[in-house]
């Protein structure tokens, strides 16, 4: 689905989905297995004032198990313990420090270092734990270091943040104060290649992961941005995509693909082999609706930002112990 066009009709549906829902029960904790997962809770739309969503996109999961999230539309971050109890926020709309318009994507360093993409302000802001701000980079433009429709943000192991750059149809990536290090990618077809750059994601042994919506794949490449694999087509079930935007690596190198259009998610082995998938039909409102962002916690606990219903998801590994 053309990304210009959901940005467009993404608050149109969430509408829909909060007049659906209004009244509704909360769904309980589940127990079914969901291809090796269980449905274990959410937190959002039928919680306190404090941690409603308005179209929530990038999630992290930090080193101490907090999960922040892109809260789009209220443009702040919000963050909270793992099973979802809030504990603060930050972030107004603006063009100031600390301020956003339209943060799609969160990532969280191993310091703890909270990186967040500031999309109407073609920038990254990086903030302490509890939001205190710290620096910014990027304007708009082509040039090393800016941007043309930031859309994602990773952290490496060593530190080094890389980002989707997605206008300009490459991968940028920085010293963790925003010093530019390299780059990769252009409008094209080829393997080193991108139609359209979506999500980012880099695995314990530094590989770095892009989903390209136009062609239906997942891209890794080295460190430094040599292409190294890839899988996936457009299309519907297994190893298909139809747009997915995002991209996580869980601590045993699993990759982790959610596609929004589809409402699904796909997991893989780090070449691309399918280990399982889940959705749309979940726990809930019956099934995911657009979702975007995703984030797998050291324990394998994987978190899911389903967009166009204001929530976060929570899954556990079948035999994990539902805390």
């Amino acid at each position: 689905m053309n990304k210009i066009f959901r940005s467009i009709i993404t608050p149109f549906f969430a509408i829909i989905a909060l007049l659906a829902v209004g009244g509704a029960e909360a769904p309980g904790t589940g127990t079914a297995p969901l291809e090796g997962y269980v449905y274990v809770g959410e937190w959002g739309w039928q919680t306190p004032s404090e941690n409603q969503f308005s179209l929530p996109r990038g999630i992290g999961v930090a080193p101490n198990g907090n999960i922040y999230v892109a809260d789009s539309q209220h443009d702040h971050v919000q963050y909270f313990t793992t099973s979802g109890s809030f504990l603060g926020s930050w972030g107004v709309f603006g063009y100031d420090e600390g301020e956003f318009r339209v943060p799609v994507d969160v990532a969280v360093g191993g310091n703890g270092v909270v990186y967040v993409v500031d999309r109407g302000n073609q920038r990254i802001q990086y903030f302490t734990p509890s939001g205190s701000f710290l620096g910014e980079w990027g304007s708009r433009g082509h040039k090393d270091g800016e941007f043309n429709n930031v859309d994602a943000v990773a952290v490496a192991p060593n530190g080094d943040i890389y980002v989707v750059d997605c206008w300009n149809f490459r991968i940028q990536y920085f010293t963790p104060a925003g010093s530019f290090l390299g780059k990769w990618g252009k409008r094209g077809s080829r393997d080193d290649e991108f139609g359209y750059p979506t999500s980012v994601a880099v695995a314990p042994n530094g590989l770095i992961y892009v989903t390209d919506a136009e062609s239906g794949c997942v891209k890794y490449f080295t460190a430094t941005g040599s292409f190294i694999g890839k899988w996936g087509s457009e299309g519907s079930g297994g190893v298909h995509f139809k747009f997915p935007a995002g991209v996580a690596v869980a601590s045993n190198g699993a990759v982790y693909v959610v596609d929004a259009a589809n409402a699904n998610i796909q997991y893989f082995t780090p070449t691309g082999s399918l280990l399982g998938m889940w959705g749309p039909d979940v726990y809930g409102y019956g099934e995911f609706n657009e979702p975007e962002g995703i984030a797998v916690a050291p324990d394998g606990t994987v978190f899911v930002a389903d967009t166009c219903h204001d929530r976060i998801l929570y899954f556990r590994p079948v035999g994990k112990t539902n805390k």
